[in-house]
């Protein structure tokens, strides 16, 4: 690595960008659903220009219709169909001249089916579940990480694909089949997948490839160089993938298993904390808007941090979104002189509480004077021992003391009587103008918070000086609902992705994006160090936040030798690029054998078998040890059995 003098000169290759991208947090074959790539505060047309607010869309997800496949598709003769498998979602279309050149099928890669509902039987799929979040605790994926799993529910994907796009299943899909898998794919996974295809659907072909490196091929101009690297970043993991003359280099590949769900996980928590009286509204779906819309690469990190310092900095980069509420919590509908009538059936309510109150102290109060007059009939009755008696149940010392306690119980009942008597005749005078609604007692049990706020209002019921009620003046709360409901993102919009270069914010021991591009590139010769820079390529949905090239270009600015060059390229659409390029692949290679597993290949050399290609993996086959046969055995033990007989000597 070069010294803190040492800068390179960094010759970056214009990349084409269009004007619509379609972003998602996809992994290495998972990308994500269609969006606009986030806007800046100037320009966002939702937003007012002052107050950058944001409303959430909350997008569902419409259901696909059942598509009549074109003739094309079937004369002369059944073309491939296209899967571009990804954990974050599916992208499923024909490889034909004559179809549309762009996927028929885009739908999340999960299922959601009750508990009661027989197997097959009752699940939704894809489009068909709408909203995730209802369903969120339903939800079921066929991966682990970005490798298919479970081959139940990658059923069910299939069956949703070709049901959507016209293609019969009951008997056999007679259309060529190529599958995307993840890089350096388990042979179980390949196998499974393999006998799904062939002996569930009895399809004629079929054809694996990295998602990753269709994309590349598919981006790589005419003359341009074949060598290069590729830094693929999705849904579940990223990857490192050098390629050396056109081939997968697959011992030097490295996986970080961070992506755009670990990302959207991160923000949850961060925001969860930081509003907790927002909980369940803030969710998942929502979290990978934010991701998709309103965050950003941070070209140097903590220089960036000191900026959100600033409050001029952070009041005019700070995006609120707009938590969905009802207004009708304010009480904007209502009328003055409704107001004022609900204010007076209030205070009515209070002063029927206050003297339920004062009845239930008067009738305590009258109960532990009988007792204490009783105590007292005692002494005058000449009874000392039960005297004394009652008064150590009484915790008192004296008589004088017992007399004390009587005279002041006797003035408290009496106080009581005379309140309750005022407020009887103060009631009754308020009848005479407005009768009161008879108050629900169910609704009026004493607690203890009642209790204490009565003696806020101790004043308003004084007997002893009446005073004429004041009009009561209705005031408009101070309370701004609408901004209760708001998510400030500040330092979050830069925190979240940040974490595929800094595993450590979240606590993963693993190397970020920058260190595993170093370990990759020192375990080259400089030549071909050299090589691979001048061609690095981004893919995936989860290098579609803006700044992620500088990013990358800052980080080999750093790395690379002093006055060495560079290129990065982030290819044209990170996320449907993987399927254009099997697309393409597809076309070429349509009356080829080269890359094409056929029934006969599969049920010779099984189902983990791998015709490599372009993009394919590297095939590594399963080598079990040779076991010696039973009869060499026998008769090697024999041998040994008769030279030890034979000779006691040597034995000996």
């Amino acid at each position: 690595m070069a010294g803190p003098g040492a800068r390179s000169r960094s010759t970056t290759t214009n990349t084409r960008r269009p004007e619509r991208l379609r972003w998602g947090g996809g992994g290495p074959g998972a990308r994500g659903r269609e969006t606009r790539r986030p806007q800046t505060p100037s320009n966002h047309p939702k937003m007012a220009a002052a107050s950058n607010v944001y409303a959430f869309r909350d997008a569902r997800a419409v259901p696909d219709p059942v598509l009549e496949p074109p003739p094309a598709v079937r004369v002369p003769h059944p073309v491939p169909l296209v899967i571009d498998n990804g954990s974050f979602q599916a992208r499923v279309g024909w490889a034909c001249p004559g179809a549309e050149p762009d996927p028929r099928l885009l739908f999340r890669s999960v299922c959601a089916r009750s508990r009661g509902a027989a197997r097959g039987g009752g699940a939704q799929v894809g489009n068909d579940l709408g909203s995730l979040e209802p369903l969120r605790w339903l939800l079921r994926s066929p991966f682990d990480r970005n490798v298919p799993v479970n081959l139940e529910l990658q059923e069910l994907l299939l069956d949703y694909s070709f049901q959507r796009l016209g293609v019969a299943s009951q008997g056999c899909v007679d259309h060529p089949i190529i599958l995307t898998e993840a890089v350096c794919n388990p042979l179980y996974s390949r196998q499974m997948m393999s006998e799904l295809l062939f002996e569930c659907y009895g399809v004629p072909k079929v054809s694996y490839g990295i998602d990753s490196l269709y994309s590349f091929y598919h981006n790589k101009r005419k003359n341009s160089l074949s060598s290069g690297l590729i830094v693929s970043s999705g849904y579940q993991c990223t990857h490192i993938l050098p390629v050396l003359k056109g081939r997968l280099d697959a011992k030097n590949c490295k996986r970080i298993n961070l992506g755009g769900s670990q990302a959207a996980a991160y923000l949850q928590r961060l925001l969860q904390l930081k509003y907790p009286g927002h909980l369940a509204a803030i969710t998942l779906s929502r979290m990978e808007e934010i991701l998709h819309e309103h965050s950003y690469i941070a070209e140097d990190y903590v220089e960036e941090l000191q900026k959100w310092r600033s409050p001029e900095y952070y009041e005019n980069n700070v995006h609120k979104m707009q938590l969905p509420f009802s207004s009708k919590l304010l009480g904007s509908t209502l009328t003055s002189e409704e107001k004022q009538e609900r204010r007076q059936q209030q205070l009515r309510r209070l002063q029927e509480l206050n003297a339920r109150r004062r009845e239930e102290k008067l009738q305590l109060d009258q109960e532990r004077l009988d007792r204490l007059l009783f105590v007292q009939e005692l002494l005058e009755d000449g009874q000392m021992d039960q005297f004394h008696k009652a008064l150590v149940e009484l915790n008192m010392d004296s008589p004088e003391e017992l007399q004390s306690y009587i005279q002041k119980l006797s003035v408290s009942v009496e106080q009581t009587k005379q309140k309750i008597l005022q407020a009887e005749v103060n009631i009754e005078v308020d009848v005479v103008d407005t009768k009161p609604e008879t108050p629900d007692l169910e609704q009026l049990e004493q607690t203890l918070e009642d209790v204490e706020s009565m003696n806020e209002f101790e004043p308003l019921f004084s007997e002893e000086t009446p005073e004429v009620e004041k009009p009561v003046t209705t005031v408009q709360p101070m309370f701004n609902l609408a901004e209760y409901h708001q998510l400030f993102l500040g330092t979050e919009r830069i925190r979240a992705p940040e974490i595929i270069f800094q595993p450590s914010l979240i606590g993963e021991e693993q190397a970020g994006i920058a260190e595993t591009i170093q370990y990759v590139l020192d375990r080259y010769p400089k030549e071909i160090q050299e090589a691979l820079v001048q061609n690095v390529f981004l893919t995936g949905g989860n290098v579609m936040y803006p700044g992620m090239k500088s990013r990358i270009e800052k980080e080999l600015l750093e790395m690379r030798p002093f006055q060495s060059s560079f290129q990065v390229q982030v290819a044209s659409n990170p996320v449907l690029d993987a399927w254009y390029g099997a697309r393409d692949w597809a076309l070429e290679h349509m009356n080829r054998e080269e890359g094409w597993i056929t029934r006969k290949d599969y049920e010779e050399k099984g189902g983990e078998y791998l015709k490599e290609h372009s993009a394919s993996n590297i095939y590594v086959p399963i080598r079990v040890p040779k076991q010696t046969p039973r009869t060499s055995e026998a008769q090697a033990s024999s041998k040994a059995v008769g030279a030890s007989t034979s000779n006691p000597c040597e034995q000996v």
